[in-house]
């Protein structure tokens, strides 16, 4: 019987995509169960000979993602001296691009999954805007960088997540005629909010369509035109009070309402620098 070999899945970063690579390999010979052992963060060559003679007892086979081309040159000489079968995934394609592009690689483990300042701040905004949602915390309000206010489906929900990836913290609240707005509305700087208006008619079929995917009647108070006059009344009122600027989503798409927004965030910015 032909005997599965043991595979290494080598890197000098946490070895995901030499996994990935050998899993891929693997799956194509469904009779056979392998077992693959990764080896994440090799630094020299020592650490690099050992797993090498241990694939050699084995009978092993190494597959490895380095990006020192030092390193990668000692595990070709020191298979070929060991009669070891190796797989380079990063280094041919390397060569490929630096030759084709004239581009030198930086060779750095592990840049694909950098987690820098960025990559944190944008986490933070999606839990902020996550955590104050449709007015369930309204301490959220005097701590957000942008407060959205409008009435139900204007797009508050997906703006703010939108928004959060651009690593600005957003909260927002429903406006509701016979729900008074938190207190802490009225403390944010007028900058700070922004007014989401919307055409009654294309209101009343966004939310109609809402109903019917709900399973109920599109006759409800929800989609009745007058209702949604009143709501877009009383917004008026209140986006007047706290001297918002206003912007009409009713034939916006997300990512244009968003563009605005940011503009108007990064040009209140520049005032205060």
């Amino acid at each position: 019987m032909a005997k599965t070999p043991v595979i290494y899945a080598v890197s000098d970063s946490i070895g995901e995509t030499a996994e990935s690579v050998v899993k891929a390999t693997t799956s194509q010979f469904v009779q056979e169960k392998f077992d693959i052992i990764r080896v994440p963060y090799i630094k020299d060559a020592q650490q690099v000979e050992k797993i090498l003679e241990e694939a050699k007892e084995s009978g092993g086979i190494v597959c490895y993602t380095i990006v020192s081309p030092e390193l990668r040159e000692h595990i070709m000489q020191k298979a070929m001296e060991l009669d070891v079968e190796v797989i380079d995934v990063l280094g041919p394609m390397l060569k490929a691009i630096e030759k084709t592009s004239g581009l030198l690689p930086k060779n750095q483990a592990g840049l694909i999954h950098a987690l820098d300042h960025e990559y944190f701040k944008r986490v933070e905004a999606i839990e902020f805007a996550v955590k104050y949602d449709d007015g369930k915390n309204p301490l959220g309000l005097l701590k957000a960088d942008v407060v959205l206010i409008g009435v139900s489906r204007t797009s508050k929900t997906p703006l703010s997540m939108y928004l959060a990836h651009k690593q600005l913290k957003v909260a927002n609240v429903p406006l509701v005629p016979e729900i008074a707005p938190p207190e802490e509305l009225f403390k944010v700087p007028p900058h700070k909010i922004i007014g989401l208006l919307i055409d009654p008619f294309k209101l009343n079929e966004i939310r109609s369509e809402r109903l019917k995917t709900m399973g109920l009647s599109d006759g409800a108070n929800y989609a009745d035109v007058r209702r949604i006059s009143e709501e877009l009344e009383y917004a008026k009122a209140i986006m007047r009070r706290v001297h918002c600027k206003i912007i009409n989503v009713s034939n916006r798409a997300i990512e244009e309402t968003a563009g605005i927004i940011l503009d108007y965030v990064q040009k209140n910015r520049d005032r205060n620098i």
